[in-house]
């Protein structure tokens, strides 16, 4: 700029300040330039004595592709009263202001001038008009301008089907695309993003079939898309060979294709790959990270996810994406710690941000992670909430077992005139079931369909069945699975199965069973459920024979694996694991423990050990579970009264939730438990699920 100043100047001096060509060019370098200024043009311009149609043009183009593009409106209005008439270069350039800012009213006005000047028929004045209607949602009028022309390209074709689009009209945006004379790769594009964006990556994968049977060559645009659509319908084979083409081609540095191209690769579940492309990368964005920090995520590849995240904040700074993928990473894994870091990050560099996803996650992070009042904190402190916000918050409530909490929130929801939809339901039931509120669970189940109309699925049959099989309630839970308009799927028997056990129904546990092997042969915890229903009946050679089928199968036992988090780090624990650095510790911890039980005259639920053994093994089997790990683990690494959270894959069985009561008021700790069903607040001997899990 500063050379251009002393050519402005020496145009002053020599004269050449009255001759429009020079000041033309110098107010076009100012206002459009990548390199100029615009409020040097703008100074440059009201020196300029009667501008001509060209300087005027420059300045309202400089104006639009500016942050405030809006005032290119306001200087074509003081062109008109100068008394300089627009031409068809004035007009393409103040629509495209009128189509971001949705200035439909102006937009409106300009096409009245078109009109009258008779611009319509020109290529990119028509163009012009129908992508500012149709960025304004007047699809009608953007048809009605289309179809008027008698000048149809393939890019005004192309400008409507992105409006179809955009809007989510699919098949109108697919009548307009067939009836295109000559498709170039741009609609081609504009077509298959448009599927991809509407989540119909089939369609977008078989049009882009279509695409290459019509010798079209696709370029970077067409295969960020087809891409996407390969990671999101798990096209693997189709990944492949677009990496192939990448490659061929010599793309291999180009960022956004090989971002593309990791993404897909870990959401098909080749991480390996994705993970190898990642490190190859002789550069990095903000994006090759995310991409791969959600791929682990995606895949429940958690511990990996937060590894990487660590390395990525020594490298790059995370944005708020970066924040969605790993935040369910924390939520699975109990890492507290990290989740509060990341919320305390967020405060600090993000203060405007107005992503109530993000908030959202936070308030899933907090209350998976065992903190529902911090949960509670993020909620109330959103000054938007989404639907989704509120489904949170209501689900989160319901896992803790603050059913009533969570009904009034719903209630207090509906007052805000937000309307429920079908995952605010399960989590309404889930708050009802987890609350044992049976005839509570009745009235909304029967509201959700009467009042607000949300057929019943799968989750809020399986939420009723399994309230109503704890209750005891077996011929309404079983009259309800027959009046079902789907059939039941392995979670609904699962739930009926569960309460076989709990009310040791043996005969109704077999038959439910059979269904359930029926659906789903392979699921161990079918096998497993069945299994403790005999050995609390005592049916130990009917334990024998289900272990032997789970062999003859080869059908493995998915294994207790309970994780804590300590100064930051995640660590995990199996059954009777001994990896951990501090084993011995532990185990003498365990010990102690059984001796401090012992004396307070704890005795040890041995009903739930799958295997006749003496009852002395079965005591020590059940002290070596992946719970009871991880608390003496917690118990040794914590000063004294610390709360202990710890987070468990399946389901906490009886010997270890009556044992971690005691637990709890020996050693004077809170500790807060996430198992497959629900979390369990252990304080002084009790603990919150009032033994419903």
């Amino acid at each position: 700029m500063q050379n251009l100043k002393q050519v402005h100047a020496h145009i002053i001096k020599t004269g050449l300040h009255n001759t429009h060509f020079a000041l033309s060019k110098l107010v076009e370098f100012c206002a459009i330039s990548p390199f100029g200024d615009l409020s040097y043009a703008l100074l440059v311009f009201q020196s300029i004595e009667n501008p001509n149609q060209i300087i005027w043009n420059t300045i309202i183009r400089g104006f639009s592709l500016s942050s405030k593009p809006i005032q290119a409106v306001e200087f074509y209005v003081l062109m008109l009263l100068s008394g300089v008439e627009p031409n068809s270069y004035t007009f393409p350039f103040l629509l495209k202001c009128c189509a971001k800012f949705a200035a439909s009213h102006e937009g409106k006005q300009i096409h009245g001038h078109v009109l009258k000047l008779g611009l319509d028929s020109d290529a990119f004045v028509h163009t012009s008009l129908i992508n500012m209607y149709a960025q304004n949602g007047e699809l009608d009028n953007a048809r009605l301008v289309f179809d008027k022309s008698s000048f149809r390209d393939v890019v005004s074709f192309t400008a409507l089907i992105t409006g179809y689009v955009s809007r989510g009209c699919m098949d109108d945006a697919r009548h307009l695309f067939d009836e295109i004379p000559v498709r170039d790769v741009v609609s081609w594009n504009a077509m298959i993003s448009g599927y991809a964006q509407s989540s119909q990556f089939e369609e977008a994968l078989a049009l882009f079939s279509e695409m290459r049977k019509a010798n079209v060559s696709p370029n970077e645009s067409t295969m960020v898309v087809v891409l996407s659509a390969c990671a999101q319908s798990g096209s693997l084979e189709l990944g492949k060979w677009v990496g192939s083409w990448i490659e061929n081609r010599g793309l291999g540095s180009n960022l956004r294709l090989v971002n593309a191209l990791i993404d897909m690769y870990a959401k098909c579940g080749a991480l390996d790959t994705a993970r190898s492309l990642f490190d190859g990368l002789q550069q990095r964005d903000v994006i090759s990270w995310n991409v791969m920090i959600g791929g682990y995520t995606h895949k429940s590849h958690y511990k990996e996810a937060l590894a990487l995240f660590r390395l990525m904040l020594s490298n790059a700074d995370p944005n708020d994406v970066t924040f969605l993928g790993i935040l369910p990473a924390c939520s699975h894994l109990g890492a507290l710690d990290l989740g509060k870091w990341i919320h305390a990050y967020i405060d600090k560099n993000f203060q405007s941000l107005t992503n109530t996803s993000l908030w959202t996650s936070l308030i899933d992070m907090y209350a998976k992670c065992g903190n529902i009042e911090a949960a509670k904190q993020v909620f109330n402190g959103m000054e938007a909430k989404s639907l989704a916000s509120w489904n949170a918050m209501i689900s989160g409530l319901a896992m803790h077992g603050h059913a009533h909490t969570a009904l009034e929130l719903f209630s207090k929801m509906a007052d805000e005139g937000f309307k429920p939809d079908e995952i605010t339901f399960v989590g309404v039931l889930s708050a009802c079931n987890h609350g044992g509120l049976v005839d509570l669970g009745r009235q909304y189940f029967s509201s959700m369909i009467t009042d607000y109309h949300i057929s019943a699925q799968l989750q809020h049959y399986g939420c009723m069945i399994d309230l109503l099989g704890r209750a005891g309630l077996f011929d309404e839970a079983e009259a309800l699975m027959s009046s079902m308009e789907m059939k039941p799927d392995g979670a609904v028997w699962g739930s009926l199965l569960g309460a076989c056990r709990i009310h040791r129904r043996v005969e109704l546990g077999e038959l439910v069973a059979k269904h359930l092997f029926e659906l789903e042969p392979e699921n161990a915890g079918a096998y497993v459920l069945l299994s403790n229903i005999y050995a609390g009946a005592g049916r130990w050679d009917d334990v024998a024979r289900i272990r032997t089928r789970l062999n003859d199968l080869g059908i493995k036992k998915v294994p207790g694996c309970t994780s804590i988090e300590v100064d930051s780090v995640v660590h995990e624990f199996l059954v009777s694991d001994k990896a951990h650095p501090l084993s011995k510790e532990i185990y003498e911890m365990l010990k102690e423990i059984d001796r401090l039980l012992d004396m307070a005259g704890f005795r040890p639920d041995t009903s739930e050990v799958l295997y006749d053994m003496d009852e002395e093994w079965k005591e020590v089997a059940l002290s070596h579970h992946s719970e009871k790990l991880a608390i003496a683990f917690g118990l040794i690494s914590t000063k004294p009264g610390t709360t202990i959270r710890i987070v468990k894959n399946l389901r906490v069985c009886a010997n270890c939730h009556s044992a971690t009561k005691l637990i709890s008021k020996i050693f004077d700790r809170e500790i807060i438990a996430r198992d497959g069903n629900r979390f369990h607040h252990f304080r002084d001997g009790s603990c919150s699920c009032n033994d419903n899990w």
